[in-house]
Order: structure tokens, then C-alpha cells, then sequence
């Protein structure tokens, strides 16, 4: 029914945003990977998948077409609704997903809330000939040899936030010279602004 919206953002709250569009606010529930490409005021586009249930009707976005595209695969999965695609897309990149599906590996989609070994399990079942293997990048790892930044990751993860969320920042530092006390100081400094 919508394939997107575009307008000003008025409100950002822990899993969803307002998006203000010639007077109308959207409420629009996201990933915290879009979540974090949003601030108040910024013009955007979100991508729309349209939810109607008994209970009402339901608007999940999101700032890329790759992220839509996922979250529709997501929900083709039985037993998988667009709560428990919104926390895997909320604790894994659209490529993690992908690499998690192709290697196999149910470890690292069992990272996301609600997602058991059964869950992730399907998910791969069900998914691994959709995935298109050409897209994909092998992710290198960020953390060489690096204990200070492993220690700082899963102590901003016990602060609420994701790996991912924390992964997404620490790539654009050099923290070849920072001790874990540091690392954490300056991501939690640029994880809030």
C-alpha cells in the first residue's frame, strides 16, 4: 500500500519515529540501525512496510531499501513477526544476516532478543536460497588482537546498547593507542550526540 514516506522528523523514541508529512505525523517503528542514522529535524525518506492486524494497524520503515528488503525476508520465516524482525535488524547488519545464513551459523542470529536456537535455525532453512550471495562482504574483523576493545564493546553493551551500535562507532576510531576505559569513554561521547 506505501512503498515510502518522506517529511521532517518530530519525535525519536526508543523503537519507533514521527515523521511529520503535510501535517500528518506517521508513527513509524524502525531498527536501531535506522534509529541511528535519525535526529530530530532531519529531513528523511523511510522505506514502509505496511502491518494490518486485529489489533491495528502498524507502520515498520526503515532509512535503506536493503533494511525493507531483509525485514520482508524476515517475515516470510513461520513463526516470525515483525517484533523479532525488527530486534534482528536492531543486532545485526543486513550483511551479517546474510553472512549468518550462508555460513550457517545460528550463533550469531541468536545474538537478537527473542531469536532461539529453533528460531534461528528456520531462518536459515528458509531463507538460504533467497539470499543473493553476490552482495555480500565478508566482513573483516575490527577487533585484531585487541582485548582493550573487546572489553569495551561488552561494557557499553551492558549499558543497553548493541553490538552493533557499538561496532558502528568503533570503526571510525583509531583505538590502536586507547586504553578500554578511553574506548569506552569515546564511544559512549559519540554514541550520545
Amino acid at each position: 500500500m506505501y512503498d515510502y514516506i518522506t517529511g521532517k522528523v518530530v519525535g525519536v523514541k526508543e523503537d519507533y519515529i514521527v515523521v511529520d508529512n503535510n501535517g500528518i505525523g506517521y508513527r513509524i517503528y524502525t531498527s536501531k540501525n535506522s534509529l541511528m542514522d535519525l535526529k530530530v529535524d532531519d529531513k528523511t525518506i523511510m522505506y514502509i512496510y505496511f502491518n494490518l492486524r486485529e489489533d491495528g494497524i502498524f507502520l515498520y520503515g526503515f532509512t535503506t531499501e536493503e533494511e525493507l528488503n531483509m525485514f520482508n525476508l524476515l517475515l516470510l520465516v513461520s513463526k516470525v513477526g515483525p517484533k523479532v524482525g525488527l530486534n534482528i535488524l536492531s543486532t545485526l547488519t543486513v550483511n551479517q544476516i546474510k553472512l549468518a545464513i550462508l555460513k550457517n551459523d545460528s550463533n550469531i542470529l541468536c545474538n537478537a532478543p527473542g531469536v532461539g536456537k529453533k528460531t534461528a535455525s528456520r531462518i536459515i532453512l528458509e531463507l538460504k536460497d533467497r539470499i543473493d550471495k553476490e552482495d555480500i562482504i565478508d566482513e573483516e574483523p575490527i577487533i585484531k588482537d585487541n582485548n582493550e576493545v573487546e572489553i569495551a564493546i561488552n561494557g557499553i553493551m551492558s549499558l543497553g546498547y548493541s553490538r552493533n551500535e557499538v561496532l558502528k562507532v568503533i570503526k571510525k576510531m583509531d583505538t590502536s593507542n586507547m586504553v578500554t576505559e578511553d574506548i569506552i569513554r569515546e564511544v559512549l561521547k559519540r554514541l550520545s550526540k
